[in-house]
């Protein structure tokens, strides 16, 4: 019997697809509105799915004239969403490089008690120029640097998230006795890049710790996942690259000193479903059909390159397969499309059909989709997929009706939930805390 899978879903404005905030049933202001979320999450939970993830980038997205591109703060909503959810865990973005370590772990740590141990952070790097001028930062260091602080700041941060031993809270109300203090401990971190003193002023987790999520998908964001993730929301647009990606982090882990089996491998998928695969492919179409000829899907994918315009009926020209050495954006989603063009020999316009924004669309019936699903599970090396939804919350709702009944008749999927926190969901150990002393057997 095939392991369980898990899923995550990438809750971004109005959906995925550019045109989204053009659905009829939604208002155009639907991307700030607490109700919109609140619609989404509900309609995950109610499929027994693993966990919402909130991507972030403190900065306007350009294209403002033609879409929404921009979010609410990740914490603050998943926040919110604690409050009108019970069971489906809440993973806000937030970048290393612009937010202090204190600061973040207690934010982090407090959404994990409002929730009842239910949250994760998907831990980015900021490559965003204008992101970084935002908070101050004139410059940000190059890639490697970026990812040598990140390391530092997420170990920084677990030691945070241990400073309060399980058994430190004592909360002898009769005797006046709150917290032990032999049990509460100063980090005195003194690293390359941060000094923090601590401890943190917030109990220690409900699962031990919040989930660690990571979606960088360059060689150092490789590198770094093998190292620190618990979860990779990752682009992989082939069942052999996504086996390749799956063999190299596991292998990675393992080299690290971790268990790679231990690491959830979600790789991002988008679902298009109709009761036929042609109602299936005109919903699509329809979706392409709404934007405008300023943000043509061809002239986006030729500006996401970082190459002039392409011709529609032919493959990839070799240049555009190679990366340019002033590439500034995500390494990874580059990676996984060229490779995937060189590997099918797939036209631009085929291209266009099976790619959406750096991941694989998926264009069928429920059986099609939940075969898809079914195979790379079985055959690629990874645990699930992180659910991107076109549209929201429609496209959520079809997957979670359509898709998610076939996944349990094939016995991949749990029926209800089965656990209270995300680590439970994902079936990911709880950590031992890093202050904790050893118990000395008398026996």
């Amino acid at each position: 019997m095939a392991r369980r899978l898990h899923f995550l879903v990438n809750v971004g404005s109005a959906g995925y697809h550019p045109a989204a905030w053009l659905e009829p049933t939604l208002p155009a202001d639907a991307f700030i509105q607490l109700s919109h979320y609140q619609r989404v999450a509900a309609e995950a939970e109610r499929g027994g799915l693993d966990g919402l993830l909130f991507p972030d980038i403190p900065v306007q997205q350009p294209g403002i004239a033609r879409a929404p591109a921009a979010t609410l703060d990740p914490i603050l909503l998943s926040s919110a969403l604690a409050v009108t959810t019970e069971r489906i865990g809440l993973i806000p973005t937030a970048t290393s490089s612009l937010n202090l370590p204190y600061n973040l772990a207690r934010r982090i740590l407090s959404l994990d008690h409002v929730s009842g141990g239910r949250a994760g952070w998907n831990v980015v790097t900021t490559f965003e120029p204008n992101a970084a001028r935002n908070f101050g930062i004139a410059e940000l260091p190059e890639r490697d640097e970026r990812y040598r602080r990140a390391a530092e700041y997420v170990s920084l941060t677990e030691k945070l998230w241990d400073s309060w031993e399980s058994d430190a809270l004592i909360g002898d109300q009769e005797a006046g006795v709150f917290a032990d203090p032999d049990r509460v401990h100063a980090v005195d971190h003194r690293g390359e890049f941060y000094s923090v003193a601590g401890p943190l002023n917030v109990l220690r987790s409900p699962q031990g710790r919040p989930v660690l999520v990571q979606a960088g998908a360059s060689p150092q964001g490789r590198a770094f996942a093998a190292a620190h993730a618990e979860a990779i929301y990752t682009t992989q647009l082939s069942l052999s690259a996504a086996r390749s990606f799956s063999a190299e982090i596991r292998s990675a882990a393992v080299a690290s000193g971790r268990d790679g089996d231990a690491i959830r491998i979600l790789p991002g998928l988008v679902p298009v479903i109709g009761s036929t695969e042609a109602e299936a492919r005109a919903r699509f179409d329809e979706l392409q059909g709404r934007l405008h000829p300023d943000s043509a899907p061809v002239r986006q994918f030729a500006r996401w390159l970082g190459y002039p315009d392409v011709d529609l009926d032919s493959p990839l020209p070799h240049q555009l397969t190679t990366l340019p050495a002033d590439r500034i954006g995500p390494q990874g989603f580059f990676a996984s499309l060229t490779g995937y063009a060189l590997e099918t020999g797939h036209t631009v316009r085929q291209l266009l059909t099976e790619f959406l924004g750096g991941h694989r669309v998926v264009i069928g019936t429920p059986q099609t989709v939940a075969d898809h699903i079914e195979l790379w599970h079985r055959n690629a090396g990874i645990d699930g997929f992180t659910i991107i939804p076109a549209v929201l919350p429609g496209y959520l709702t079809d997957f979670v009706d359509q898709v998610v009944p076939e996944l349990r008749k094939r016995r991949l999927f749990r029926r209800e939930y089965e656990h209270t926190t995300l680590r439970g969901h994902l079936g990911l150990s709880e950590p031992a805390n890093s202050f904790a002393r050893e118990t000395v057997s008398t026996t």
